[in-house]
């Protein structure tokens, strides 16, 4: 059985890009992967996310051979997106980098604040984003951690208090550094892009890849599509979200609720 999109995140953090592409595109078949028996990978070795990574793309394509698929992780794209692209390259690729180019366009006080993990910060293809668009800013980079974990295991459970709580350190932190633009380099960050737009208030603007991302991957299953005759419709195909494994005690009940609330299947355990 083929699909035409899957997605790969280190957890369920890439679900708006998943959520987006089925808004524009509601007939696709899909199926989203989230590794986390590795997660994060934000603290991990360039290696260990490249063979992590590159993993479990081989089993997604194995099962699935997806169309197309979407690295809905900006920490697995800097890092392992181009050894993903030589282990298989039949298979076209889409990944997700951090909105350096349009926060630098929109910044007036030209600081920007990078939100991001510590894996995406430090890599060299972050750092050439950064001097390829926004070389005439200063850019004021944090990870989060902690952030992340809560938004992997509470964030879907969470009350609006709770939320605005777990991101008021990084708006405050950014907003002393007299940044006028967040980017929200990781995909985790994406599922509380509401809640930073509401603690930054006015005085800032919270941008993420999210659009871009999506729009080139659509072109790109369309190009494919188009390039194969042979191709059929693979409308209502298997649809469902995986895990690799569950870290905490909840875990399962989390995905399981997680699933219900977004009205998509849980497929439980992958690979």
């Amino acid at each position: 059985m083929s699909v035409d999109f899957a997605f790969l995140d280190s957890g369920v953090g890439g679900i708006p890009y998943m959520k987006h592409l089925l808004e524009i595109r509601p007939r696709s078949s899909w199926v989203y992967v989230g590794d986390t028996a590795n997660f994060p990978y934000g603290e991990k070795t360039e290696q260990q996310i490249i063979e992590n990574s590159c993993n479990c793309v081989k089993k997604i394509i194995e099962k699935w051979d997806p169309s197309t698929i979407v690295i809905a992780c900006n920490t697995i794209s800097v890092t392992a997106l181009e050894e993903m692209r030589r282990r298989f390259p039949s298979t076209p690729f889409v990944g997700t980098v951090p909105a350096i180019k349009p926060a630098a366009m929109i910044s007036k006080t030209r600081k920007i604040g990078l939100l991001a993990t510590n894996a995406s910060i430090s890599h060299p293809y972050t750092k050439k984003l950064i001097w390829d668009f926004a070389n005439d800013c200063q850019v004021i980079s944090r990870a989060d951690p902690d952030l992340i974990s809560f938004i992997e295991h509470n964030y879907f459970n969470s009350t609006l208090d709770q939320r605005l709580k777990a991101v008021e350190p990084a708006v405050d932190f950014f907003r002393k550094s007299g940044c006028d633009v967040i980017v929200l380099a990781c995909t985790h960050f994406l599922n509380m892009s509401k809640d930073f737009e509401i603690a930054a208030g006015s005085s800032m603007k919270v941008v993420d890849s999210r659009d871009g991302v999506v729009n080139h991957a659509i072109d790109v299953s369309c190009h494919e599509s188009a390039a194969d005759v042979n191709v059929a419709s693979k409308a209502q195909g298997e649809c469902g979200l995986y895990v690799t494994g569950f870290s905490q005690r909840n875990d399962l009940h989390s995905y399981n609720d997680l699933c219900r609330r977004l009205d998509i299947p849980f497929g439980g355990l992958f690979g």
